[in-house]
């Protein structure tokens, strides 16, 4: 297969400022508000990401501008989602997950990473990873079209990126390595199967169409990357830098694709 890699120049414009950090500022309708809800849940994995790269010393430039980037559409959009969730239970789960949110922000800004307080770090990022997934659940079925769930499911691509990417770094610190790769084995399985399902979807426009394939490219590059988590030399720098740029560049053209989702008229 060929794999289009992104260039150097494209992951530190997409570090720096990903095209949806200049998006509307409200929750426009469901689709939308599936798109921001399901980014929350990537925002997520990939300020922990972040975090651990800071930790290994590794694209720490690049990082520490994810870091602030994401914290700070983190708090942008949990505003917005609060706001436009018209349902108790959906306005329940979002009050749950500021307070969650509360938490974790204060473990990944209140003190210079380190690998001490990396565990730490991974409970609170999954608690905050399950509420935001559960708000993002919660819209489709509020939506209750096909496209919510497409929009999900492609929404959930990006997490999965960041995820795949965060564990192999939490793997080599090494902090309950066994768990990460077991989670690392667990994503592929489930970022392989929702490509095939959003390729198969009627509702997949030949634009998107377009999109999917130039992430599956991607995808070739980063799993060939993942792999290499139990070698001898994963730990090293390039193996790691390895591992962080292709999920940057994943999640680029991911995110575009729940775009393209989320703005179909049904």
């Amino acid at each position: 297969m060929h794999t289009i890699l992104l260039n150097r120049r494209t992951i530190i414009a997409a570090a720096a400022g990903l095209p949806w950090l200049g998006a509307h500022a409200q929750v426009s309708d469901l689709g939308d508000a599936i798109n921001k809800a399901g980014r929350q849940r990537m925002l997520s994995q990939r300020m922990g990401k972040a975090w651990l790269a800071l930790v290994h010393g590794i694209e720490t430039s690049n990082a520490q501008t994810v870091l602030d980037k994401s914290l700070a559409l983190f708090d942008r959009q949990l505003v917005e989602l609060k706001a436009y969730a018209v349902l108790p239970e959906i306005k329940d789960t979002y009050t749950k997950l500021d307070a969650s949110w509360t938490t974790y922000k204060t473990a990944l800004v209140g003190s210079a990473p380190t690998r001490e307080h990396a565990a730490a770090m991974l409970k609170l990022n999954a608690g905050v990873l399950a509420l935001a997934n559960q708000g993002t659940v919660q819209y489709e079925t509020a939506l209750g079209k096909p496209q919510g769930k497409l929009v999900n499911i492609a929404g959930r691509q990006r997490m999965l990126s960041q995820r795949m990417a965060m564990c192999y770094l939490a793997a080599r610190l090494p902090v309950d390595a066994s768990t990460m790769v077991t989670e690392i084995d667990k994503a592929r399985s489930e970022f392989v199967n929702a490509m095939g399902i959003l390729h198969k979807a009627p509702e997949t426009t030949p634009r998107i169409q377009e999109d999917l394939q130039l992430a599956d490219g991607q995808w070739v590059f980063f799993d060939t990357a993942l792999k290499r988590v139990g070698t001898a030399d994963a730990g090293a720098a390039k193996p790691l830098t390895d591992v962080f740029v292709a999920s940057e560049n994943l999640l680029t053209v991911m995110d575009r694709v729940t775009g393209l989702y989320a703005s179909l008229k049904t």
